[in-house]
């Protein structure tokens, strides 16, 4: 073949010039046993599974429920059985009007508006923001994978359904300062008893409330009452200290009066009576002797009053002079 002229030119084809490829020649019994042993590797990596600790193995045989597999290593029927893994040792969670973008020394939380599923309203038609968590295990897996359809969809509905019953019967102080603990128990009961109702297969382990709070356009007027009943509060244990240190000091006071005045009455009873019993006493022995007990008496007063004397001088009515000092102090005379 030439493009022009005759003979050979710069453009003539040469078909020995083409390079000869070698092609090998297939048999088709080799395919086959290729096809076959690729056919039984794949059979026998797909017939053996394992279960870990926190899990268990649900086989189901043509899509129909068979048998539950615990941890360990086992064997399915290729291409007939199939297993799917519940972890039903773990601790699974649900977050409600708020999303973790990330766990760890310092949790971070998605930014995005989930209003719709926080807003709640109280026993007193207000509208409270409610941020909770669910925290729950898989108590049997077959109960959670074929009773109900959407498991995990299913339980957050019920869940969002306990938590506005229970907030719909109670106000918005109780819900935002001091019922919190009452709500997470109670809305905790009411999700177990849902989940054994409609048997999910769901044990309920814990429900906390994360955070409250009233809707943004109110929290400014919410938190000037806050600060007022905090005020009040403060006050009121101001005087409340005040009254537990003057009241039981008045009392003290007056207990101490009262005993003073209870102890006198007792003393002055008891002198007289004394004083009683001695005047009968000493009028009987007057009766018996009356001069001697006159006497006795007599010398009885005068010995309890001369020695408040000081110096005592005798004179005799008929003498003359002053008899000399009788020194009955005991004193020298100087």
């Amino acid at each position: 073949m030439s493009f022009g002229g005759s003979g050979k030119g710069p453009f003539d084809f040469d078909a020995s010039r083409i390079p000869r490829i070698n092609i090998p020649n297939f048999v088709p019994k080799n395919v086959v046993g290729i096809v076959v042993a690729l056919l039984v590797a794949v059979s026998l990596f797909s017939a053996v599974y394992q279960i870990q600790p926190d899990e268990n193995g649900i086989v189901l045989r043509f899509g129909e429920y068979v048998r539950v597999t615990d941890p360990g290593l086992h064997f399915v029927v290729p291409f007939v059985e199939q297993v799917i893994k519940v972890p039903v040792e773990r601790q699974l969670k649900q977050e409600f009007g708020f999303r973790t973008a990330e766990a760890g020394v310092r949790t971070q939380y998605v930014d995005a508006d989930f209003h719709d599923e926080s807003a709640m309203l109280t026993g007193d038609l207000n509208v409270a923001v409610v941020e909770w968590i669910v925290q729950y295990k898989i108590k049997d897996a077959e109960q959670f994978l074929f009773n109900v359809r959407a498991p995990e969809s299913t339980f957050r509905d019920m869940s969002e359904a306990a938590m506005r019953q229970v907030i719909g019967d109670h106000s918005v102080d109780e819900v935002i300062t001091t019922g919190r603990a009452s709500i997470a128990a109670q809305a905790k009961d009411i999700l177990q008893a849902l989940c054994d109702t409609y048997e999910i297969g769901i044990d309920v382990q814990q429900l906390v409330l994360q955070d409250v709070n009233p809707p943004d356009p109110v929290k400014p007027s919410f938190n000037e009452v806050n600060e007022a009943i905090q005020e009040k509060e403060q006050l009121t244990n101001i005087a409340r200290t005040e009254y537990n240190q003057a009241i039981p000091k008045a009392r003290g006071e007056a207990q101490q009066l009262i005993e003073e005045a209870e102890g006198y009455a007792a003393a002055r009873v008891n002198r007289a009576l004394g004083e009683a019993a001695r005047f009968e006493s000493i009028y009987a022995e007057y009766r018996k002797a009356p001069r001697v007990t006159r006497n006795r008496m007599y010398l009885e007063m005068l010995n309890e009053v001369l020695p408040r004397l000081g110096k005592k001088f005798i004179v005799d009515n008929e003498g003359s002079s002053v008899l000399p000092l009788l020194n009955l102090t005991g004193e020298k005379d100087q």
